[in-house]
């Protein structure tokens, strides 16, 4: 009996002491996670805060730069945008003034006095001087199309296109004041006499002209020399192009040739 009792009594001792280890650990185990837990909230609310931290930095730095924009700004003086207003309108006026002159291709005749127009007179009786030595290449047609060889096109002349060579001299055919000296694209140097009654005669691809705008000229005077021609006529070659009009109006220049 007194064995049993000592081996009852050790088994119940071994299950105690192996029920208060199990109880230890299983403290220990519900104390670890309790703390890991807690680092870990507390890490948690340390990032959420400085989270939180940011947004309010931000939030700041956008209400300071709203305010530099709205309150921070100073406006000029109604004298300063006067004065702005003017010097604008200045130079709107002198850009606008500059731009005319460079568009401007060709200088303005002066008017023609009544006694410089008693010195021209030019009607449906009176003749022309032929004005250089070559031939007609391409004659004066209006009423129906002729073939141009630089343009391969057929089209309506209002002048007389006459050949000759580069150099030739360039006679006025009636007397007229000069009213127009221009470089045109088509028909190169380019000199319009006004011969009076609504008459001018155009006289292109010229070089080397002496005559200015205002100027009087009589039959027979130099107006400049054949040129080489322009791009339009590389075909047909160095020429005189002689136009003649009536109130703006091209007319046949053979009309006029005795």
């Amino acid at each position: 009996m007194g064995n049993n009792e000592k081996r009852n009594g050790s088994s119940i001792w071994k299950g105690k002491g192996a029920a208060i280890t199990l109880a230890v650990c299983f403290v220990g185990v519900i104390a670890l996670v309790g703390a890991f837990t807690l680092h870990d909230y507390r890490d948690r609310t340390q990032q959420l805060a400085a989270e939180d931290k940011d947004k309010d930095d931000d939030k700041d730095e956008k209400n300071q730069s709203k305010a530099v924009t709205t309150d921070d700004i100073v406006l000029p003086k109604t004298d300063d945008l006067a004065s702005k207003d003017k010097e604008d309108e200045k130079d709107g006026t002198e850009s606008t003034e500059n731009n005319g002159a460079q568009g401007d291709t060709q200088e303005q005749a002066p008017a023609v006095t009544e006694t410089q127009a008693t010195q021209v007179w030019f009607d449906d009786e009176s003749t022309l001087e032929w004005p250089t030595s070559g031939s007609v290449i391409i004659s004066y047609s209006m009423d129906k199309t002729v073939y141009f060889s630089t343009l391969d096109q057929y089209k309506y002349n209002p002048a007389l296109i006459i050949g000759g060579n580069v150099g030739e001299y360039v006679q006025a055919s009636a007397p007229g004041f000069v009213i127009n000296v221009e470089q045109n694209a088509q028909t190169g140097v380019t000199v319009t006499l006004d011969m009076g009654n609504g008459y001018t005669a155009i006289y292109g691809q010229l070089k080397d002209v002496p005559v200015e705008i205002g100027d009087y000229v009589n039959t027979g005077a130099l107006l400049g020399y054949v040129s080489e021609p322009t791009k339009y006529y590389s075909v047909e070659g160095p020429n005189l192009y002689f136009e003649i009009q009536k109130d703006g109006v091209p007319v046949n220049p053979l009309d006029f040739v005795e």
